[in-house]
């Protein structure tokens, strides 16, 4: 038979965060109706028992796509490597081994760009993975996340399991999280430029040297990848999601300071760690394998992501 969103329920953990705000509207705008967000308050799925409990909640269960995750930027990454490997690591494995217990059809695992070497040839191919130890600032949450991979790929191995897991490569869009203490790069320097622009303030200071490269998606371009994923692909392989556009974090900050208008100096604290030197994945796989392209050009995205955090930052600001 062929799929059919509107026959499927389906557990979006972390459904409530950044990614899973986007996704849960793409499934809907798809045709899905039953769509089940667990909330932390009500199942800490660190917790097999709670894990289960959620399970028989939703005894109808056929598809889990897994994004819940502790994650942040380099600092709360260097702050708390523990919790990042534990709990990464025991919420994918509670979910997905009771879930295959349970004989739910699908599971959706959600991966990440840190899993790859910390030096991998550009741009990063899913072949690649394996080929050295990722970035010492997020090794914990990437090894956790690796780990992952490799327990879909045995289940599906011994059990038949259809797990997948995709690598979306860095997000950014409106609704990001703005905190200073866990966000990523780029609402933590829009919310810096901001500020200063507002406070007069001659500079802003960002981490590092400005030299490392990113690659970033769209949020909504990310949902709908995972999407078409979750539809169309059934198979063993880790699979990118990216724009395939790489820009270093200096020209990254020069084109937020031209979205918000800011235009004082920008100092760098090379006392602070770069992060991984480059990062761009090779997206090839998600075009052959289930039609994936990304369309939201990054120009286009900085605006749009400006324009949200100044209308919205009292909400912003308050997370």
């Amino acid at each position: 038979m062929a799929f059919q969103w509107a026959k499927q329920s389906i557990i979006v953990t972390g459904g409530n965060g950044f990614l899973g705000r986007f996704l849960v509207a793409q499934l809907q705008s798809l045709g899905a109706k039953d769509i089940i967000v667990p909330r932390k308050a009500q199942y800490d799925l660190r917790d097999a028992q709670q894990v289960a409990r959620l399970y028989d909640d939703y005894p109808n269960t056929s598809i889990v796509i897994h994004l819940a995750a502790t994650v942040g930027g380099i600092g709360a990454n260097r702050e708390h490597p523990g919790s990042f490997f534990y709990d990464n690591l025991i919420m994918g494995t509670h979910l997905m081994e009771i879930a295959r217990q349970r004989g739910i059809q699908k599971f959706v695992n959600i991966g990440t760009i840190c899993e790859y070497p910390k030096f991998t040839p550009v741009p990063f191919k899913e072949d690649d993975l394996w080929n050295g130890y990722p970035e010492e600032t997020n090794a914990p949450y990437g090894i956790a996340k690796k780990a992952l991979l490799v327990m879909g790929q045995a289940y599906r191995s011994e059990y038949n399991f259809n797990v997948i897991h995709i690598l979306p490569t860095n997000l950014y869009g409106a609704n990001d999280n703005f905190n200073p203490k866990s966000s990523h790069v780029i609402p933590a320097i829009i919310r810096k430029m901001v500020y200063a622009q507002e406070n007069n303030e001659p500079h802003v200071t960002l981490f590092g040297d400005g030299t490392p490269t990113r690659e970033f998606l769209y949020v909504t371009d990310a949902a709908r990848g995972i999407a078409l994923a979750t539809e169309h692909y059934n198979d063993n392989d880790p699979v990118n999601l990216g724009s395939s556009y790489e820009i270093s974090i200096k020209d990254l900050a020069h084109l937020i300071a031209e979205a918000v208008g800011y235009e004082g100096d920008i100092v760098w604290d090379t006392t602070k760690p770069n992060g991984q030197p480059r990062r761009q994945v090779d997206t090839t796989r998600a075009k052959e394998r289930f039609g994936f392209e990304a369309t939201v050009s990054f120009r286009e995205g900085l605006r749009e992501v400006v324009a949200w955090y100044r209308e919205n930052r009292e909400i912003a600001d308050a997370e």
